[in-house]
């Protein structure tokens, strides 16, 4: 196996990780092992378990599974790759928030921040976590890019930050946020129709995670045409196959994303299809990190001449 490949693995189970996480929010299997942690209800491997231990006692062994995995990418690049190299200080920075990772989970389970908790301290827990979640996430994509190339040092030539893909960025991170809060929302508090839904919505004397529930779609359409009308500008300036091709991807991913958020309003967010929104979520998530990295290759900066885009123009007469 390469170290690319297993890179590109340690991506993946990272991102199942995410998935089984969501699933156990999903479910209330939070307090699946009570208030304990590392230890599953004060023991190492639970006897007789719930299906809600199952659950959150599955997150926890895959979580500590990914954990070796990025350990592995550690031990792995500081052994075939030099000083100074970019992927020593992507898996490094992998290896860092993993920590945090686990730490922000722990605090959740800890400060009991799990199950029917619709406190506004686990609100923001979860946002932390998903934030974080985030920077795992782009720092793990940059190790996998980085895997595949020769080695180049850190403070090697690169052209100047896209600024557009970062504004990208900004704005997926908010969407995400309001999303985390939409899905705790529909957690704890269920509704039989999306009209008792809308209705909680917009009532003054709801729960302040369902009057904020309705920030997510408004944002998440008006944020994703944004991502795309960015993606797409980035392609244009570059030119760059790689980055055509990837913005190609992005454009995709938030089509496909809009369409299953609808989805999700009108079939009152069934867990299966709560996963595959965020799956989605991560995968462009990822692939606006990807085209934020290869847009600063100074191979793929290449600015089209006036005299190119006036051809396109039709001529009158």
């Amino acid at each position: 196996m390469s170290l690319a490949l297993y890179a590109a693995m340690v991506l993946v189970a990272n991102v199942l990780v995410v998935l089984w996480g969501a699933y156990v929010r999903a479910t209330g299997s939070g307090a699946g092992c009570g208030d304990h942690w590392p230890l599953c209800n004060g023991e190492v491997l639970p006897r007789s378990p719930e299906v809600a231990t199952l659950i959150e006692f599955t997150h926890r062994a895959t979580s500590g599974i990914a954990l070796l995995l990025v350990v592995g990418l550690i031990v792995w690049t500081w052994r075939t790759r030099p000083p100074g190299d970019r992927l020593r200080f992507w898996a490094a920075m992998s290896g860092v928030l993993m920590i945090s990772e686990a730490l922000l989970g722990a605090g959740l389970v800890l400060f009991r921040l799990v199950a029917h908790d619709a406190s506004s301290a686990r609100a923001f827990a979860m946002i932390a976590h998903l934030i974080n979640t985030f920077a795992l996430l782009a720092a793990l994509v940059l190790a996998a890019r980085w895997a595949r190339e020769p080695a180049v040092p850190q403070g090697a030539a690169r052209a100047a930050k896209p600024m557009l893909l970062v504004v990208a960025m900004a704005a997926l991170l908010l969407i995400a946020t309001t999303g985390a809060v939409a899905a705790l929302g529909n957690t704890l508090f269920p509704v039989r129709s999306l009209a008792e839904g809308l209705q909680q919505d917009f009532s003054p004397t709801s729960h302040f995670l369902l009057r904020l529930r309705v920030l997510h779609p408004i944002l998440g359409v008006a944020g994703g045409v944004l991502v795309a009308v960015l993606a797409a500008v980035t392609a244009f300036r570059s030119g760059a196959q790689r980055v055509l091709v990837t913005a190609g991807v992005v454009l995709s991913l938030v089509i496909l994303q809009i369409f299953c958020g609808f989805a999700n309003l009108l079939l009152l967010a069934p867990v299966w299809l709560q996963l595959v929104h965020l799956l989605l979520a991560d995968s462009l998530w990822i692939a606006v990190v990807l085209l934020a990295s290869l847009a600063r290759d100074p191979a793929a900066i290449r600015v089209p001449e006036r005299a190119a885009v006036l051809a396109l123009v039709p001529r009158k007469g």
